[in-house]
């Protein structure tokens, strides 16, 4: 496998202390009022990082997007109008590269999140496969011993038409399949965070999962049914 090539950061100079005072803000104040005296401070301190390491990350990552701050209520019993973190997502063959920051912790995700039909079917037969099944497994084991988490939207019971005793029935279990790693502080957050090591880190979390991510792409591929999480 190729080394991946160091990412250089341009743009994006870190995360300012600003971000996590409004952020904390924020959350005391989720009404509109607030939001419009302190917009400006939401566009330098939070808006324009995240614009940043999109700028500095869609190339090797692919197509990348910041998430809008406003949440869709419409079908929501917290009507609160905002979110209490940035956040913004990659999209390169069918994988996904995730990253939020809210005030006591910064996450980085990457892998296939809430696969579509047609995904799920090539990741239960790869699963189920006696030569790829328990490579995956192995993988996802591995990534759980670095200290890496494993998400992805779990059925309460075994994909139908897969035995309840298979050997790998936690993985047919899964809707999703993603690995992640966050930072947390409680008070003041970490120096680095305010420097171009915040984006570094990020990177790192997203390419720690290689042969995962690669197993991902090679068995199971972007969505034949048209889905993305980066329009363009």
């Amino acid at each position: 496998m190729a080394r991946a090539k160091k990412v250089r950061f341009e743009a994006f100079g870190g995360f300012p202390k600003e971000a996590i005072a409004f952020l904390r803000e924020l959350e005391a104040n989720n009404e509109r009022e607030w939001f419009q005296a302190n917009k400006g401070r939401y566009e330098e301190a939070l808006k324009a990082p995240f614009d940043a390491i999109v700028d500095d990350l869609e190339g090797p990552f692919g197509v990348g997007k910041r998430f809008r701050i406003y949440r869709d209520v419409r079908f929501s019993k917290d009507k609160t109008p905002y979110k209490t973190h940035g956040s913004a997502v990659f999209e390169r063959k069918g994988l996904v590269f995730y990253v939020h920051l809210e005030k006591d912790h910064l996450f980085a995700a990457t892998g296939m999140h809430m696969m579509a039909r047609d995904q799920l079917k090539r990741f239960y037969a790869a699963v189920d496969d006696a030569k790829t099944g328990p490579t995956i497994m192995k993988l996802v084991e591995e990534a759980e011993a670095a200290g890496l988490e494993i998400g992805g939207e779990a059925l309460k019971t075994v994909a139908r038409g897969y035995p309840k005793d298979h050997p790998r029935v936690r993985l047919l279990r899964h809707k999703g399949l993603t690995t992640s790693r966050r930072w947390e502080w409680k008070k003041r957050p970490p120096k680095w965070l305010g420097t171009p090591e915040a984006g570094e880190r990020v990177v790192a979390a997203w390419r720690e999962p290689a042969k995962l991510t690669e197993w991902l792409a090679k068995h199971v591929g972007p969505s034949e049914e048209g889905r993305r999480w980066v329009k363009r």
